[in-house]
């Protein structure tokens, strides 16, 4: 039993790893993984796709897409690719943040709304209602104003046509070959 603990522990650790920083250039494993995905169209057309998680910028997801598109086309025997439709999705949403978020370990604590809701006794006044409920509310210590941080995740996605040969004289055109090389020093790829 103490055997598993260990690789346990480092697989665990490694996941925690994983999750803290930007997404490296890899293949994504399935449809709810970070990476880069491709499906072919026809036999010079692909439609590419790299996701990132909120900690990858959209440059470097954009760059990787591109790198990917390169790749593709070297590894199907083409020479240089065309942007068909190009396109950068973000999917934004708020994440609370520490202090004052709801302590669940409060849940079921016996005093909870009766202790400190509008008919507590905290509140009661021994002449009569309240004349300053209606404009500050009644106070709970476990559920607290959240802070909020927005999150953003890039995917970005192109259609490509490969062709052979040189380069047409287009800016839509991209010779895989210098795409390689110019982009390389900018990969990041993932931890063995």
């Amino acid at each position: 039993m103490r055997k598993l603990v260990l690789p346990a522990a480092i697989a665990a650790l490694a996941l925690l790893g994983a999750c803290a920083t930007a997404t490296p250039y890899q293949a994504a494993i399935d449809s709810s993984s970070r990476g880069y995905s491709e499906q072919q169209i026809e036999n010079n057309r692909f439609r590419v796709e790299f996701s990132g998680n909120s900690l990858t910028d959209r440059k470097t997801v954009e760059t990787y897409l591109l790198y990917r598109a390169a790749e593709l086309t070297k590894l199907n025997g083409f020479d240089h690719f065309r942007v068909v439709h190009r396109d950068t999705d973000a999917e934004s949403r708020l994440v609370p943040m520490g202090g004052g978020a709801y302590a669940p370990f409060y849940d079921h604590f016996y005093l909870d709304y009766y202790y400190y809701g509008r008919r507590s006794a905290y509140y009661r006044r021994p002449y009569g209602p309240d004349p300053f409920w209606p404009r500050w509310g009644y106070y709970d210590p476990y559920w607290g104003p959240a802070e909020y941080r927005e999150s953003t995740r890039y995917i970005a996605s192109a259609e490509i046509l490969m062709g052979k040969g040189p380069k047409p004289d287009d800016a839509a055109y991209f010779d895989a070959d210098q795409v390689l090389m110019n982009l390389s020093g900018n990969i990041m790829r993932p931890q063995p």
